[in-house]
C-alpha cells in the first residue's frame, strides 16, 4: 500500500484511509486500484468482518483528481467502478466514517458504503450539472434509495450541498457526531458489528444490499440459498448454546 491509501486491521475491522489531504483526498486511478486492494483484502481475511473507508485530514474526498482527469486518467476499476467500489463494494459491510465534505465522487463513495457516521459539519453534494457532467459513479442509481424522492431530485438536479443534520434527519447518515468523532464513532459501531457471527453477518448484508433490485418472491427464493448454510453452520448452533448458557458465544467461522 502507498502512503495514498493506508489500511490498518483493529480487533476485525479493516479501516481504509484516503490519505491525500493536500488534494482534498481527491481520487487518482492509482489511489482507486489502492483501495480496489484494500476492498478485496477486506472480503479475503478470515480475521475482519467490517470495513470502514475514511479520510485524511477534515475532508473526505473531493472526488476525482480534475487534474489527473485532464492528464488523461480515468480513477475507474473495470468492474470494479469509481474509486475501485462505486460499482461494486466489498462483499462485507463498509462504514464511511465522514468529516468535512464528501462531494462529486466521494459522495458516490460515501453512498456505496452500508452506513454513514457523519460529523456535523459534514456536508455532501453531487455537482457535476454545474460542470455539464453526470453523476455516474453509482450516485443517482443509490441516492432516491436513501433520501426521499424530491429531495434526492433537489441535490442532484441543483447540486446543492446537505448538510450532515440535514442528511441525518433525511435517512442518509446514520450515526450523526460531533466534529473530529466520526472515525471513533465508526470503529464503535464496527466493533459491534463485528461481534457477531461473520458468517451471519456477510449474509444478512448481502440479503439487504440486493433487497431493493428484487421482487419478493425471487428474493425470498434467492435469500434460502444464502441462509440455509448459515443457519446449519457451527455458528447457529453455538449462538443458541451459548444463549441457553447465559454465555458470550464463542464465533469459529464455520
Amino acid at each position: 500500500m502507498s502512503d495514498d491509501v493506508t489500511v490498518e486491521v483493529d480487533d476485525g475491522v479493516l479501516i481504509i484511509t484516503i490519505n491525500r489531504p493536500s488534494v482534498r483526498n481527491a481520487i487518482d486511478f492509482a489511489v482507486a486500484e489502492r483501495i480496489a486492494a484494500a476492498a478485496d483484502e477486506l472480503d479475503a481475511r478470515a480475521d475482519v468482518s467490517v470495513g470502514i473507508l475514511t479520510g485524511a485530514g477534515n475532508f473526505f474526498s473531493a472526488g476525482m483528481d480534475l487534474k489527473a482527469f485532464m492528464r488523461g486518467e480515468r480513477p475507474s476499476i473495470p468492474g470494479r467502478g469509481f474509486a475501485g467500489i462505486a460499482e461494486r463494494p466489498p462483499a462485507k459491510p463498509l462504514i464511511a466514517a465522514v468529516e468535512g465534505p464528501a462531494l462529486a465522487g466521494g459522495f458516490e463513495m460515501a453512498l456505496a458504503c452500508d452506513m454513514v457516521v457523519a460529523a456535523r459539519t459534514a456536508s455532501f453534494g453531487i455537482p457535476e450539472v454545474s460542470r455539464g457532467l453526470v453523476a455516474a459513479g453509482g450516485g443517482l442509481l443509490r441516492l432516491a434509495k436513501v433520501l426521499p424522492y424530491g429531495l434526492a431530485m433537489e441535490v442532484a438536479l441543483t447540486g446543492r450541498r446537505l448538510g450532515a443534520e440535514e442528511a441525518h434527519a433525511a435517512g442518509l447518515v446514520t450515526r450523526l457526531v460531533n466534529e473530529g468523532e466520526s472515525l471513533g464513532e465508526a470503529r464503535k459501531l464496527a466493533h459491534e458489528i463485528a461481534a457477531h457471527a461473520p458468517l451471519a453477518v456477510a449474509a444478512t448484508k448481502t440479503i439487504l444490499s440486493r433487497a431493493a433490485r428484487w421482487t419478493d418472491a425471487e428474493m425470498i427464493a434467492w435469500q434460502r440459498d444464502v441462509a440455509e448454510p448459515v443457519l446449519a453452520s457451527e455458528d447457529a448452533r453455538e449462538g443458541a448454546l451459548a444463549f441457553a448458557d447465559k454465555r458470550l458465544p464463542r464465533w469459529s467461522g464455520r
